[in-house]
Parts: structure tokens; sequence; C-alpha cells
């Protein structure tokens, strides 16, 4: 569908949304609403008005699919059932009980916060909006996710299924990644907000996003809203909603070593700020491009890692490409045999017994070559 009938579909959405702003939201409020009573999904997170569980859940499920989130959240609010607990834990508990889930910098924010929230509001979190978005990793959505559900106060959400349906149902071409984007759908959730049920409405716009009108396959055959909706009037869905930027990429090239000594192994703490912080890993080389081990052996790099230590290569593994939102690794996994440490290494890294593993934090990635190599302790 051209350019120039979304431009004019937006144009007839601002004159009838002067003309029909209540019947509009009146109308979406109540449809919205039923569709949640029928099609609601039965989660934990549901059944409760505790604004910790409900936080948690939310944290959670930010760039995690339900699915994935669900066993987590079980085992996670089994660990720490409430935020004193959570807050009095150690930031490694916190990691390996996130590991596998990524985006690891929500488990820090949400224990430095959980910290907070015991120091100075007396272990309860706080109901107010002013309070609530100053706390580490809270940020809009999920201050008003927290409020809505579990105090009742008026606060619409916005995330990336909300952008979607109201995208969708009034032909919006305003980029929402844009600065006026993110002010228009906000003023336009809050407009639509049933603020008699904040909670609810928030609740069933998220599932209704989530379940029915989906990014690729939306299921407009069974909208409740197929009869409002201006993009599926013109079949032009899958154009929203519009971005002005496309996600920049970035290549990168690890190369870890999994170094055996006298039945120990090394492992080092990422503590640079960038992705998996303060989770544990093999030694590692980065370099800024595609490298075999002959031409890595040849880098100041490597002579800084392994200097005068007696080391035998046994296996490398195939390349594994990982792939995260902004960033494409490329991996190679060295199987080394040390027979002589050097002082590097003692001062470098974490000499631990191999069956010790399942302490650490780690990312996925090393989880997984673990276990395709069965060296995972059960």
């Amino acid at each position: 569908m051209h350019s120039r009938c979304i431009k004019r579909v937006v144009i007839e959405f601002k004159i009838n949304t002067i003309l029909l702003n209540n019947q509009i939201q009146t109308e979406i409020s109540h449809l919205l609403i039923r569709w949640y009573n029928e099609n609601r999904r039965d989660l934990p997170w549901r059944e409760t008005n505790d604004p910790y569980k409900i936080w948690v859940s939310e944290v959670m499920l930010q760039q995690t699919r339900v699915a994935q989130g669900l066993n987590y959240y079980l085992r996670f609010i089994e660990k720490f059932p409430s935020v004193k607990l959570l807050a009095q834990s150690s930031e490694k508990e916190v990691l390996k009980m996130w590991q596998g889930l990524g985006y690891y910098s929500r488990a820090r924010n949400m224990h430095s916060a959980a910290k907070t929230i015991v120091s100075n509001y007396n272990s309860k979190i706080p109901n107010t909006y002013r309070e609530i978005i100053t706390l580490k990793g809270i940020g809009e959505y999920t201050a008003a996710a927290v409020l809505s559900i579990a105090f009742n106060k008026p606060y619409a959400v916005v995330d990336g299924n909300v952008y979607r349906l109201l995208s969708r149902l009034f032909a919006i071409d305003t980029p929402i990644d844009s600065t006026a984007g993110k002010k228009q759908f906000a003023n336009l959730a809050h407009d639509l907000l049933n603020t008699h049920n904040p909670g609810l409405h928030n609740q069933a716009i998220m599932d209704f996003g989530a379940i029915q009108c989906t990014p690729a396959l939306p299921l407009c055959h069974s909208c409740p809203f197929r009869h409002l909706c201006s993009a599926n009037k013109l079949n032009i869905q899958l154009k929203f909603p519009i971005k002005q930027n496309k996600t920049k990429v970035r290549k990168r090239y690890f190369h870890y070593f999994y170094i055996e000594f006298e039945g120990s192994i090394y492992l080092n703490k990422r503590k640079s700020n960038d992705i998996w912080k303060n989770m544990y890993e093999f030694p590692l080389i980065e370099t800024d491009k595609k490298m075999s081990l002959s031409d890595l052996m040849k880098t100041a790099s490597f002579n800084t890692l392994f200097s005068d230590a007696e080391i035998t290569f046994h296996q490398k593994l195939k390349t594994q490409k990982h792939l995260l939102t902004h960033q494409h690794i490329y991996v190679n996994f060295y199987e080394v045999e040390m027979t002589k440490p050097i002082a590097n290494f003692v001062d470098s890294f974490l000499r631990i017994n191999t069956s010790d593993i399942n302490n650490f934090p780690i990312s996925r990635l090393i989880q997984k070559y673990l276990e395709s190599r069965e060296l995972l302790p059960k």
C-alpha cells in the first residue's frame, strides 16, 4: 500500500478522533476487557495483587516470551519470595537464578532496587509514580504496570504490544521510536485507559497484542476491533507500527579457552560495562575480525594470556553464532590442557574444581557449550 494511502487514513482518523473520542474510548475498553475475560492466559502473577510479584513478572517478561519466562518466574519467587529476601541475597545468587534468561542488567537493577526499597521504604514497594520511577531499572512502562495492577492507579502501559495495536487500529504513521511518536502513543493510551479498572485494562491490552494482534500473523478474522481498525480496512496491517531507525548490529569475535589443569578449570568474571556484566566465563580473547588459531597465536593478546605456560590444544569446536538484539557474536571454543601454569593465571583468573561450575552464574552461550560437551555437572 502506497504511503499516500496511509497518510489519507491518518487524516481521516484525526478528524474522527475529534468527533468520536468518548465513543471510541468506551467501545474499545468494553471490547478489550470482554475479549480478555474470554481469552486471558492463566498466569500466576495474574492471581495476586502483591506488588513485589507483579514487579518481578513485569521485569522478567521484558524482552522475554511468557512460555520461556514462566518457569524462571516460579523458581525466582520460590528462591526470593519477598523483596527483603531478594535484597539480602548476593548478586551472584540473583544472577545464577537469572541464568539463561538474558538481558542480565534487568536482574542487577532489580537487585539494586530491592535494596533501596528495604532501606528507604521499609521493604514496601512505593505506590506513587514519583517514588517508584526513581528505583533503578524501573521505567515508565514498569511503573505504570505495577501501579495500575497492584494499586489500581490510572497509568496506561505502553509497550510493543500497545504500539502495535494502536498504530494498526488508528493507522498512525508516526514512528514509534521518535520523540513525537512516543508522546503521541502515550497520550492515546492514556485517553483510552479505563480509569475505573486500569489494571484489568492494561493486562487486557498486553495480552491482546501478544495473542491476537501479533506482529506477523494478526488474527484479524476473529478480531473484535476489525470494524474499527483502519489498517484492516485497507489491508495494511503489516505496515504498522512504523520505525524510523533500523537496529544497528555489531559483530564481535570471541575466542574462549576451556583450560584444564589438574582437575581444575579457570574462570573470568566480566567486570566491564558490557554484556554479561558480573557473570563468569572462560579466559577470552576478543578480536575485531574472524581469525584462525594459528593467526590468533601470533597476537599480543595470546602471548599475554599464555606467556610461558605449557599447553596442548585438544579440540576446537565449529564456530558458533550467538545472536543478541544488537550484537552478533561469532564464537570459537578451544579445549586446552595445561601442564604448567604461570603467575598470570593465578593473578587474573579464578581456579575452581570442574564440578563446581554450577555454583557460578554463566551466560547461556557458555552453558550451551558445557551441555554440548557433557561438561556441565548434573
